[in-house]
């Protein structure tokens, strides 16, 4: 298995509300009411050379949370993402969707090279960030994980043509939470409460080309023969997820997921 991006464990300091507010006085405590920000700039040097579009999506404004996944207020993507950031503690939310065919096929993509974050790497279906907009934030878990549900829908759309129709929100499934931490080039990296999200659909899928450069639905034994290839290289969060219970999930795929699902507990990993 390709080891060039290795999930480490979350931080042992708390992420405050206090503590997060005093470090990052940029955080916006009354959740945003449009998609975006619209605070970035030609100028801004740590975007500079980067693909337009995706640059355009750094200014989309994630949730912002303390380490008990609870809501303190919305930063842009692109502060959310910076290390800097990130290893002072900077935390927000997330989800991965795990799409499957009739045949219990994931389906699997591989991220554009125009991406800011972790390009060319291959991945679980969808992942992205539920944003502090009406709708898809949350501070009970039960709104929150409606908001990832909504988030994931208009994340499969946008990146790979699936219509919301043949993902609607009562077809996701929620299993669990996990907090995880991991750098991805230095200056940009991952620090999320990611909500994992199971469904299985028949979908046409007519994949953006900024955001996506290949798919493949597999097998599970198909999967772990990709993960043997050391010439692939997967995003850190889906090789956690797939280390940890992912093939026991896909075990009970057809029967028994029940028992795993809406996992109250926040998994620390």
């Amino acid at each position: 298995m390709s080891v060039t991006q290795t999930a480490t464990v979350a931080p042992a300091q708390p992420s405050s509300a206090t503590e997060i507010l005093r470090l990052f006085p940029e955080i916006n405590t009354h959740l945003a009411a449009q998609t975006q920000t619209h605070t970035t700039n030609g100028n801004d040097a740590d975007l500079a050379g980067y693909d337009e579009e995706q640059i355009r999506l750094m200014d989309e404004v994630c949730i912002v949370l303390d380490e008990n996944d609870k809501p303190i207020g919305s930063a842009s993507k692109k502060i959310c993402h910076l290390m800097e950031n990130i290893d002072k503690g900077l935390l927000h939310r997330a989800f991965s969707v795990f799409l499957f065919d009739k045949d219990s096929r994931l389906l699997l993509q591989q991220r554009a090279s125009e991406k800011i974050t972790f390009p060319d790497m291959w991945t679980n279906t969808c992942c992205s960030h539920p944003l502090g907009v009406p709708g898809e934030t949350g501070s009970t878990l039960e709104e929150s994980i409606l908001g990832a549900k909504r988030a994931a829908q208009r994340k499969l759309q946008q990146e790979l043509g699936i219509k919301p129709a043949q993902v609607p929100l009562d077809k996701f499934q929620f299993l669990t939470r996990i907090h995880y931490k991991a750098p991805s080039d230095g200056k940009w990296g991952e620090h999320e409460i990611d909500y994992i999200l199971f469904i299985q659909a028949d979908v046409d899928v007519d994949a953006n080309p900024n955001e996506v450069q290949a798919t493949q639905y597999v097998s599970q034994n198909e999967l772990k023969e990709k993960f043997k290839d050391e010439k692939l290289k997967f995003t850190p969060w889906f090789k956690l997820i797939c280390n940890s219970l992912m093939f026991e999930w896909w075990d009970h795929l057809s029967g028994g997921l029940e028992k795993y699902m809406n996992e109250p507990e926040i998994r620390r990993m």
